[in-house]
């Protein structure tokens, strides 16, 4: 038995990978995940998917939560598919499971390996015929729903982008600001706990931890822990 893998992907820094894992290890808790981070502002692609591509083997599994973790282009997807099956990988999908491998195989495995001989040349040769042309057909299907589902992962992400777009330029043709303001600071909840426990923890306020085991201990990144303590010492001054 080969290996099982998951792989989770998410394509901004607001998305939360967790759902997806959630879903492959309730169905494969074996599997060793994979998952592509983000790093800092910056996100590394399919870099992780890349490199276990290089060492996965026969009879490996890799399980996705959905084709659109493993490609959002048609083209793209169908290629890599074709290329993990050739090699004997396994693929799950688990929002799509009438397209795993094992259903391509099956439908391969299915074929009608009869060959007719009836004495009769010309009746042999039409039926052999035929069976052939039900067999190609059979195989034909399964990759024509390969592509379709890969085809329909794509066209959703088009329309999620499409509809994003219409929706920042009707909110600007309705004179709503789009982003934040330059010089405006938000204040949320959020902020004003962070803050609280910056003034309480950090030493440049009477406190006992350094910046990076601040920002650490209250769960901020370091960018929004140097902009909050540049607010909390300009409030300062004006107090002063």
């Amino acid at each position: 038995m080969g290996k099982e893998y998951g792989y989770g992907r998410i394509s901004t820094v607001k998305q939360s990978i967790d759902r997806q894992i959630r879903n492959i290890k309730a169905k494969y808790p074996r599997a060793i995940i994979v998952q592509e981070v983000f790093t800092g502002t910056k996100f590394q692609g399919r870099k992780e998917l890349d490199n276990l591509l290089k060492k996965i083997k026969k009879d490996d599994t890799i399980i996705f939560d959905s084709v659109s973790r493993m490609s959002r282009n048609a083209d793209e997807g169908c290629e890599l598919y074709e290329k993990l099956f050739n090699q004997g990988i396994n693929l799950v999908f688990l929002k799509e499971p009438h397209i795993n491998t094992e259903v391509y195989r099956a439908a391969i495995q299915k074929q009608i390996e009869i060959r007719l001989d009836t004495g009769n040349q010309a009746t042999d040769k039409l039926l052999n015929t035929i069976l052939d042309a039900l067999n190609e057909y059979a195989v034909d299907l399964a990759k024509q729903q390969i592509r379709l589902a890969f085809e329909q992962s794509e066209k959703e992400v088009a329309d999620l982008h499409q509809r994003t777009k219409e929706g920042i330029e009707t909110a600007r043709l309705k004179g709503k600001q789009i982003g934040g303001v330059a010089g405006r600071k938000l204040t949320t909840k959020k902020s004003l706990m962070a803050k609280e426990r910056i003034k309480k923890h950090n030493k440049d306020f009477g406190g006992s931890l350094n910046n990076e085991d601040t920002w650490k201990l209250i769960g901020i990144s370091k960018m929004t822990f140097y902009k909050y303590k540049k607010e909390l010492q300009e409030e300062m001054e004006k107090e002063g």
